[in-house]
């Protein structure tokens, strides 16, 4: 329990960086145009990179009161929106109506790993971490 209260700021901060730059991979590199739903989880991931960055390089525990907040709702969001693509009668109930289906997977790897699946991992993660964190500097 020890390396998780000396470096959990670093491991949130390195999940949340890989999934920063996976979703601009994704849009960037691969030409995948992301949906309503992939928007609201940037807006939740991106500022976390900085965040979990500065509070890593400062050594700041108090970060957590804004973390977790963003961490959490980004793991609600993300979990929908994997409903959604993977429970057609879901999508059925509330269809996005602007730009990219929500229900579109543009990767299906394994049958159940999608971009959804991959930024709610990163945010039960970054969760999981500062809350392991938390219990630690106790």
């Amino acid at each position: 329990m020890r390396i998780v209260k000396d470096y959990y700021l670093y491991a949130a901060w390195l999940v949340a960086v890989v999934a920063t730059l996976g979703s601009l991979y994704f849009s960037e590199i691969r030409g995948f145009i992301p949906c309503e739903l992939c928007w609201y989880q940037r807006i939740l991931m991106y500022p976390l990179s900085l965040i979990l960055g500065v509070a890593a390089f400062v050594d700041d525990d108090k970060c957590k009161k804004y973390v977790l907040p963003l961490a959490a709702l980004g793991a609600v969001v993300s979990t929908y929106h994997y409903f959604k693509q993977k429970l057609p009668w879901l999508d059925a109930i509330q269809p996005c109506t602007q730009g990219v289906p929500c229900n579109v997977q543009y990767i299906n790897w394994f049958g159940f790993i999608t971009i959804p699946f991959l930024a709610g991992t990163a945010f039960i993660l970054i969760t999981i971490l500062m809350i392991l964190g938390r219990k630690s500097a106790r």
